[in-house]
C-alpha cells in the first residue's frame, strides 16, 4: 500500500470514527457498533494483508501481532478497540512514512539537482536534448543559471560555478580553459563550451547519488543485530501472551499485551538515525558509505595522513631549478617530456611548469618505467632519464657528492621537496618544489583532537625534512617520511595490532593499499582518484579536512542518537507492559502511547538531518616525532 492509499483509508477511517461517536450520543447503538465494525474491517484489512505476505515469507511481523490482537477484540465484541487500534496503526504509519521522507530529504535535494537537458553543438548544428543522448565528445555549452549536464574540461570561455552538489561547498569557484566542470554543478555567471568525457550514469554527480543511495541501504551491526532480534523476540510475544491468558484468563488484558508488546520502535530506532546521519554527510560535501562506516568511525582513535594532496593542497609549485652541466631550461623540458606519462603530483607539477614557461614537449618518452613512492625511469632523446628521490638514486647507483646533497638539504629543510634528475647515470639537476599546507588543516586536526582522536600520524613518501616542518606545524604525534605505498600499509597494520582503531586518509592511487588496510579509508574527492574513491569508506567531496571532523563528530553524534532511541523504544515497552500487567494501560490507549514511541524515535532521528558539529576548538601543538622508518615501533 502507497503512501496516498494509507492517506485515503486512514481519513476514511477517522470519518468513521467520528461518525460512530455522533451515532453514540444520538442513542443508535446498532448503528455505531456497524459503524465501528466497518472502520474496523476497512483499516485492518491492509495491515491483515501484509501480515499474511509476511507469513508467507516465514517472518513473524508487527502486523500479525495487530491482526490477532483485532480479531480477538472483534471476537469478544470489543468494536471500540478494534476500530481504534486499526486506525491508530495505520496513522502512526503514516506519520512513519512522512518523516522517513524528511529523513531521506537529502538524497532527494540531490536527485532534483540532476540536469534533465543539454544544449550540444553536433555537425555545426546547436541541439537541445535530454542528458541521456549526449554522447562522449560531444561539446556542450552552458550559459549563465543552467546546470552543468556531463563531466568534462572546459574548451571555451569561463565561469563562476557553484559545485555545491558536488562538494557541498557553496561559494563559487572560478572556472577557466582546462578546468574540469561536473555534472549537477550551477553556472553562477559566466559561458562555458565543454568536451563531454563522462555522460550519465558515468558522471561523477551521477555516482554521488549511487553512492549515497546504497549507503543508505546498507546495514549497520546494530541494525542487523535488531532485525534478528525481532525476528525471536515477536513470536516470543505470542507465546508470553498465551502465558498470559493461562494465569490470568483475561481476554482484553492478553490482547492488549500483544499488541503494546510489538517492536516497532525497536525496528526503526537504528535504520532512521543512520539514514538521518548519511543524508547529513551528503549535504556537508561527505560522502559515507554505510551504517557500519558510520559505526566504525565513531571508534576511531588514530587517523593516519598522506601529506601530498591531504595535509597540503596537493597543488604544488616549482620554487627552483638548479643544474649541473645542462641548461636549465633544457633539463626541464627533458624531465617534463619524461613525467607525461606519470600521475604523480610532483611529476604533473614539473610539467605545468614547462608549459607555463612555454618550453614546447615534442617528444615522447620511451621505455618509461614508473617506480611507486620514488619516482620515474625513462628513455627521453635516447638517453636515459630518471627523476625521483634519494631512494631512486641509489637504486639506480647514481653517486649524489657531498655538495648535491648539501644543496637538496638546505631546499628540503625549507620545506620543499628536491627532486633529483639524473641523465645518464650522472645527477644533473634538482628540481625544488613546495607544496602549501591547507588553510583549514589546523584547525580541523584540532577539532577531531578534541573530539576524541588519541593520536595523529603522517605517512608520506616525501623527504624527512618536508614532512618534519608540516609535521610541527599541524601539531602531529609522529612523522614517518620516504616511505614506499607497501610500507605505509606495514604502518597502519602495526598499529592495527598495536590495538588501535586506525582512519587512513589519503588522495593518490598509492595511498589506496593503505586506506583498504585501515578500519576506515578516507579519499579526497575532489583531487583524488577514482580508484581512492572506490576503495575509501569515506568520500570527502571538496577536499576539505574540516569535512573529515565534521564526519567524526556526526559519526559519534549518529552513534548516540541510535543508542537515545533503542533506550526510548525499550524503556516505552517496558513501562507499558508494566502498566498492562498492573491493569492500567488499555487497548486503545496503550496503542496511543505505542505508535508515540514510535514517532519519538523518528523526530529524535531528524534532528540529526540539521546536525553541524561547529563548535570552538583550540588548536594543541605537540612535539613532534619524526621516523624515516617504515612502520611505528
Amino acid at each position: 500500500m502507497n503512501a496516498k492509499q494509507t492517506v485515503r483509508i486512514t481519513a476514511i477511517s477517522a470519518m468513521l470514527l467520528v461518525t460512530a461517536i455522533i451515532l453514540h450520543f444520538a442513542g443508535f447503538h446498532d448503528a455505531r457498533q456497524f459503524t465501528l465494525i466497518t472502520a474496523t474491517l476497512l483499516a485492518g484489512t491492509p495491515i491483515a494483508i501484509k501480515a499474511w505476505k509476511a507469513i508467507r515469507m516465514k517472518a513473524f511481523s508487527i502486523e500479525l501481532l495487530v491482526t490477532i490482537a483485532v480479531i480477538g477484540a472483534l471476537f469478544i465484541g470489543e468494536y471500540v478497540e478494534s476500530a481504534a487500534v486499526t486506525f491508530l496503526f495505520l496513522f502512526g504509519a503514516l506519520l512513519e512514512i512522512r518523516t522517513m521522507e524528511k529523513t531521506r530529504s537529502s538524497l532527494k535535494a540531490l536527485v532534483d539537482l540532476a540536469p534533465l537537458e543539454a544544449s550540444v553543438l553536433r555537425n555545426g548544428k546547436l541541439m537541445t536534448m535530454a542528458v541521456d543522448d549526449v554522447e562522449i565528445g560531444d561539446r556542450v555549452i552552458v550559459r549563465s543559471g543552467e546546470q552543468v549536464p556531463v563531466d568534462g574540461p572546459i574548451v571555451t570561455g569561463n565561469a563562476s560555478i557553484n559545485e555545491a552538489a558536488i562538494t557541498g561547498e557553496s561559494v563559487p569557484a572560478a572556472k577557466s580553459l582546462d578546468d574540469p566542470v561536473f555534472s549537477g554543478t550551477l553556472v553562477d555567471h559566466g559561458y562555458i563550451e565543454i568536451i563531454a568525457e563522462r555522460v550519465g550514469d558515468d558522471t561523477t554527480f551521477a555516482r554521488i547519488i549511487e553512492l549515497v543511495e546504497e549507503a543508505q541501504e546498507a546495514k549497520s551491526k546494530t541494525q542487523k543485530f535488531l532485525e534478528r532480534f525481532a525476528n525471536i523476540y515477536t513470536p516470543s510475544i505470542v507465546i508470553l501472551s498465551i502465558i498470559v491468558y493461562l494465569f490470568t484468563r483475561n481476554i482484553e488484558m492478553t490482547l492488549t499485551f500483544l499488541v503494546i508488546a510489538c517492536p516497532g520502535a525497536l525496528v526503526i530506532s537504528a535504520p532512521v538515525s543512520i539514514v538521518a546521519g548519511i543524508g547529513n554527510g551528503a549535504r556537508h560535501g561527505v560522502l559515507i558509505k554505510g551504517g557500519d562506516v558510520m559505526e566504525q568511525l565513531a571508534k576511531i582513535d588514530t587517523v593516519v595522513f598522506d601529506k601530498t594532496g591531504t595535509l597540503t593542497k596537493g597543488r604544488p609549485e616549482v620554487t627552483d631549478i638548479h643544474s649541473w652541466g645542462i641548461e636549465k631550461e633544457e633539463l626541464l623540458r627533458l624531465t617534463a617530456e619524461a613525467e607525461l606519462l606519470s600521475e604523480h603530483h610532483l611529476g604533473q607539477t614539473i610539467v605545468r611548469e614547462a608549459k607555463k614557461r612555454s618550453i614546447q614537449l615534442k617528444h615522447q618518452a620511451q621505455d618509461a618505467e614508473v617506480m611507486k613512492g620514488n619516482g620515474i625511469l625513462a628513455d627521453v632523446e635516447g638517453q636515459q632519464l630518471a627523476a625521483g628521490n634519494r631512494k631512486l638514486m641509489v637504486l639506480q647507483g647514481v653517486p649524489i657528492s657531498p655538495d648535491i646533497e648539501a644543496y637538496a638539504s638546505k631546499r628540503e629543510k625549507a620545506g620543499n621537496t628536491a627532486v633529483f634528475i639524473s641523465i645518464r647515470g650522472e645527477i644533473a639537476g634538482i628540481i625544488s618544489i613546495a607544496d602549501q599546507i591547507r588553510p583549514e588543516a589546523a584547525a580541523a586536526l584540532a577539532k577531531l583532537r578534541q573530539n576524541g582522536i588519541k593520536q595523529m600520524i603522517m605517512l608520506t613518501g616525501d623527504n624527512v625534512h618536508t614532512a618534519r616542518l608540516v609535521g610541527e606545524q599541524l601539531g602531529l604525534d609522529n612523522v614517518h617520511a620516504e616511505l614506499l605505498p607497501e610500507e605505509k600499509v606495514e604502518a597502519v597494520q602495526k598499529l592495527k595490532k598495536q590495538g588501535h582503531r586506525v582512519a587512513m586518509a589519503g588522495d593518490g592511487i598509492n595511498d589506496a593499499p593503505a586506506i583498504a588496510t585501515a578500519d576506515i579509508g578516507l579519499a579526497m574527492g575532489k583531487g583524488g582518484t577514482d580508484i581512492s574513491m572506490e576503495t575509501a569508506d569515506i568520500v570527502l567531496m571538496a577536499d576539505r579536512l574540516d569535512q573529515f571532523a565534521h564526519a567524526y563528530a556526526l559519526s559519534k553524534a549518529t552513534v548516540n542518537n541510535m543508542k537515545q532511541n533503542t533506550f526510548f523504544a525499550v524503556g516505552t515497552v517496558f513501562l507499558l507492559l508494566i502498566g498492562v500487567l498492573l491493569g492500567k494501560v488499555f487497548l486503545a490507549s496503550g496503542m496511543l502511547v505505542h505508535e508515540a514511541s514510535v514517532l519519538l524515535v523518528i523526530l529524535n532521528a531528524i534532528r540529526l538531518i540539521r546536525y553541524t558539529s561547529d563548535r570552538a576548538s583550540k588548536r594543541k601543538v605537540n612535539e613532534v616525532k619524526v621516523n624515516e622508518s617504515a612502520a611505528p615501533q
